[in-house]
């Protein structure tokens, strides 16, 4: 007896990836900028974006997508900062794709934005996964979440462009060694760009917006 054995994940993953290409392609042509923000729950997302949003609209018009499973808790957090906002439910499913991300955005609506932030659903395993189409990742390990994470799940280090390390305020309380993190990160991605920082106090937040302001720049003088 002979059988057809089909690779559906890879199938699944191709067809996001080809799909998360042409959204990318889009955004780059009309200078829209888009952030894929990744952690596990708890690390600080939303209060990063707190402290993230109101400096980057001293410039730019920001819109941002809150993805969870269910609530909208953070969506009507995000909402004091003045940016436009729109809350996804996943309905269950741990990470967005492309076609999810090019729902929310047609949701959202892209005129008279320059960044548009997704805030994807807490999770270090699903949303490194599949491509949504940004124009860069980003992720947050908080200090409570231990050095080892870059060991436990190298692929979500592997394909961000950023980590920030949040929670250093909290830093005297735990085992934490700031130096084997960014080794480890490293050794996934040596191009990752480390921010240690604390969305608390403020405390590196500076460098953090700084480079995403630069990314911003560069993406726009690439439009068309």
């Amino acid at each position: 007896m002979s059988f057809q054995v089909i690779e559906i994940k890879k199938s699944v993953l191709d067809s996001n990836d080809r799909q998360a290409n042409m959204l990318r392609d889009q955004l780059r042509q009309k200078g829209i900028f888009l952030l894929n923000l990744m952690s596990s729950p708890g690390s600080g997302k939303t209060t990063t974006l707190l402290k993230t949003i109101p400096e980057l609209a001293r410039k730019w018009r920001v819109g941002v997508m809150e993805a969870d499973i269910d609530s909208d808790v953070d969506a009507h957090t995000i909402s004091s900062t003045g940016a436009r906002v729109i809350q996804l439910h996943t309905g269950g499913m741990c990470h967005l794709d492309a076609y999810m991300t090019r729902q929310g955005l047609e949701a959202l609506g892209t005129d008279e934005l320059d960044v548009i932030i997704l805030e994807n659903v807490g999770n270090l395993v699903c949303p490194a996964e599949f491509d949504t189409g940004a124009s860069k990742n980003a992720m947050i390990l908080s200090v409570p979440e231990g050095d080892d994470k870059p060991l436990k799940y190298p692929l979500m280090f592997s394909v961000c462009d950023a980590l920030l390390v949040n929670k250093i305020d909290a830093l005297p309380m735990f085992d934490f060694d700031m130096d084997a993190v960014k080794q480890r990160a490293k050794l996934r991605n040596p191009a990752i760009e480390v921010f240690p920082v604390s969305a608390k106090t403020g405390e590196g937040m500076e460098s953090w917006i700084q480079w995403l302001d630069r990314e911003i720049q560069n993406w726009k003088n690439l439009k068309g």
